[in-house]
């Protein structure tokens, strides 16, 4: 394999700059440990730890699977990071609302879920969501069908809560039910999959691949919850020249939700929103509520303002945390700096 197998291609190589980047090694992180990023440059995998300077900025800086970097000519150390065609992350969970970095440079993005108890229409939109915000084509993959008395059923939930979009109704344990899945395979290309624990993302990954690629445990019978086994993001090539991008299931996804991305989302709603008499219109009980106008005419699923308010106040809190972080590494800046004045002093 070469550097186009792993997704190189003239966007990345735009971005080399000449003459200071001459000798410097483009490689793809391929996989995360505590130990280190394991790199691969087409030939061969190496590990690199990350330098001190990488954690003197934010973590959305630092290199996550899928980036592209430059490391130097023995691979000892990673220079930069090249800029990324994309970028999926969420909100960690806790109160501090951190990013966490799910993946760089996707192609095309799989949300996996599955015919059971775990199957949730908002959590699927919210899934979905991400994809749009960063511009991802997205496939939904329904598993377990083998187990579900009408897999149709959940068909129709998930066809109702993303019109437009394909969904595949498989049993990931059974390679003829993945011709769909399939047609989305593609060499160099970069693909994620996004799903809970236990919907079996492992298992649809390791079919595809012919070969167990990564571990896999049942779910709990009593609420078809999953257990985690994949401990780390990873990068993973098929048979065919695909790279599968597999990590940890997520029981929680705060999406990131940039400036414009409501407007994009919701664009129905916010000019309706535009309309109101009240320019802070919750669109609830208020005179003369556009939004409620529509509803009770029957032109707006009453759902769709439900999901436009939950993110609206998840964007809310978002800048909140974003501006508390700005103001505690302020102040952690602040006394860094009075310590090495009065270090100085002395």
């Amino acid at each position: 394999m070469d550097l186009t197998g792993l997704g190189w291609n003239r966007s990345f190589a735009a971005h080399l700059r000449s003459p200071e980047d001459d000798g410097l090694v483009p490689s793809r992180v391929m996989a995360i440990h505590r130990t280190g990023h394991v790199l691969s440059d087409g030939e061969g995998e190496c590990e690199v730890h990350l330098g001190r300077f990488w954690f003197r900025g934010s973590a959305e800086e630092r290199p996550t699977v899928g980036d592209w970097v430059l490391t130097d000519a023995e691979r000892s150390r990673i220079e930069r990071c090249l800029p990324r065609n994309n970028v999926l992350k969420r909100v960690a969970a806790g109160s501090q609302g951190e990013v966490q970095l799910i993946g760089a440079n996707v192609d095309k993005l799989f949300v996996v879920t599955s015919c059971n108890a775990e199957f949730s229409a908002a959590r699927l939109k919210r899934y979905l969501a991400l994809a749009a915000s960063e511009d991802i084509e997205a496939l939904i993959v329904l598993t377990k069908a083998d187990l579900a008395a009408d897999p149709q059923r959940y068909r129709g939930q998930a066809t109702e809560a993303a019109p437009g979009l394909p969904v595949e109704v498989v049993n990931a344990l059974d390679g003829a039910t993945l011709d769909g899945v399939r047609k989305w395979l593609h060499p160099g290309r970069t693909i994620a999959l996004l799903g809970s624990s236990g919907v079996g993302k492992s298992t649809l990954l390791n079919t595809l691949a012919g070969n167990e690629v990564q571990v896999t445990r049942p779910i709990r019978e009593q609420d078809a919850k999953g257990r985690h086994t994949t401990t780390h993001r990873s990068l993973n090539p098929l048979p065919d020249g695909t790279l599968v991008l597999d990590g940890p299931g997520m029981r929680e996804l705060g999406v990131v939700l940039g400036e414009h991305d409501l407007d994009e989302f919701y664009d129905d709603v916010e000019a309706l929103a535009s309309r109101c008499r009240y320019s802070n219109c919750r669109h609830e009980t208020e005179p003369d509520c556009a939004v409620r106008a529509e509803i009770e005419a029957g032109r707006l699923d009453p759902r769709r303002l439900r999901d436009y308010q939950a993110l609206t106040a998840e964007r809310q809190r978002q800048q909140t945390s974003a501006t508390d972080r700005r103001r505690r590494a302020g102040r952690l800046e602040r006394s860094r700096r009075s310590g090495l004045r009065c270090d100085g002093d002395d």
